[in-house]
């Protein structure tokens, strides 16, 4: 068994990874919308991400309405693509031969 990163190996922290490696950045509330997390929920895995350096967070105002988005690291697209590396191994050892 391969050694996943922890941070990674989450159900939520994996979505929130995901979504943005294909969507790129994204608001908070459009994360929380396709994740189907709730404000606590999204807030908790993403602080988990942004501290593992993981996750870049820019908070700014539209319309005096506070926006908050989320973007992938350099260091977080490269644990993404460990990670799945390290899962296409796992599924390919797995495989009958």
């Amino acid at each position: 068994m391969p050694d996943l990163d922890p941070v990674v190996h989450q159900r939520v922290r994996l979505g929130i990874l995901s979504a943005l490696a294909a969507g790129g950045t994204t608001s908070f509330t459009d994360l929380k919308t396709v994740l189907d997390l709730t404000d606590g929920n999204l807030s908790v895995h993403a602080r988990k991400l942004e501290d593992a350096g993981y996750l870049a967070v820019t908070k700014s105002f539209a319309d005096r309405t506070p926006l908050t988005e989320y973007s992938l690291t350099d260091a977080g697209r490269a644990a993404l693509v460990a990670y799945l590396d390290a899962m296409e191994a796992v599924i390919e050892a797995a495989r009958p031969s």
